[in-house]
């Protein structure tokens, strides 16, 4: 059985502060020019300090051309999936359908709780989770009325977008929302920037692939994107991966190594580069759009 072919997605990692909202649209129109396929802003909106991240990628989107726009991840009990449905296809439509959804069952639940937000346990905000990937498409790409009668959202005769969900990728942690995700989602995130050589991938992605099994989906059809930090050095260094085996970077033609070898060894679908430090940020969004991207994207092509 060959592998379906499927788009290797890179992109860049872009700070939130309030300090540096002008930097943060300055990055994302560079990373547009520059050929990244998709620029992620987290979602702490607990943090006053913290820019809202759909506002970010609302104002980011209009100023830019093909790059699509990310939340890594939406924290999903702050944002209602019926309104959350509104404002990913209105964002999908002003953009041209440069859109991803990023779903998070929630963690920090002594900050969530700030907002006003019920607490809800682990079990009940995975299968929140789950509720809200079904509700935000049952309420795209247009339709009959949606009547949905959950366990934690409903809506009754509700008019769907004539928008077609964007994909939806999650960053499931434990055993239960990697199930969700295998079931439900179009890609996962790992937590805790793991990568395809780390103990959290090899044990959590077998748990993601019987659920799509179990669910009578390909397994494949459930793409990896790694968030992945680390410096970009200008001479290479003798160990690019620390004791416990973490990435931690290394020269560009160390980086594109280590990457071909994700892509087509490991079967990885994309990688988010988060810069070292916000002053250092201009040169590593560079380096790594410039440099490394399209030596991952040149190798892979004459392999494949």
């Amino acid at each position: 059985m060959t592998m379906p072919e499927r788009k290797t997605w890179f992109g860049a990692g872009l700070s939130t502060a309030v300090g540096a909202a002008r930097e943060t649209l300055r990055h994302a129109a560079q990373a547009d020019r520059d050929g990244l396929d998709l620029f992620t802003v987290s979602d702490h909106p607990y943090v006053g300090g913290r820019l809202d991240a759909y506002s970010i990628v609302g104002t980011a989107l209009g100023g830019t051309a093909r790059i699509a726009g990310l939340v890594n991840v939406t924290n999903l009990p702050s944002r209602p999936a019926p309104m959350l449905a509104r404002t990913i296809t209105s964002l999908s439509a002003l953009s041209g359908g440069r859109v991803v959804l990023g779903l998070g069952a929630g963690g920090l639940w002594d900050e969530i709780a700030r907002l006003g937000v019920p607490r809800l346990g682990p079990g009940a905000a995975v299968r929140a989770l789950g509720e809200a990937i079904t509700l935000v498409r049952a309420l795209s790409g247009g339709g009959d009325p949606v009547t949905f009668d959950g366990e934690f959202y409903q809506v009754t005769g509700l008019e769907p977008a004539p928008v077609p969900a964007p994909p939806v990728w999650t960053g499931s942690v434990g055993p239960k929302s990697l199930e969700v995700t295998g079931r439900l989602a179009d890609g996962w995130i790992p937590g805790h920037a793991a990568d395809w050589l780390s103990p959290r991938y090899r044990t959590s992605r077998p748990v993601i692939d019987q659920a799509a099994a179990d669910a009578g989906r390909d397994p494949r059809e459930v793409a990896t994107i790694y968030n992945l930090p680390g410096v970009i050095t200008s001479a290479p260094l003798a160990a690019p991966r620390d004791r416990d085996g973490r990435w931690i970077g290394g020269s560009v033609e160390q980086w594109a190594e280590e990457l071909t070898a994700a892509v087509l060894d490991h079967g990885a679908s994309g990688f988010v580069h988060f810069p070292a430090d916000d002053a250092t940020a201009d040169i590593a969004i560079g380096r790594w759009a410039r440099e490394i991207v399209p030596a991952v994207r040149e190798a892979v092509a004459d392999r494949s």
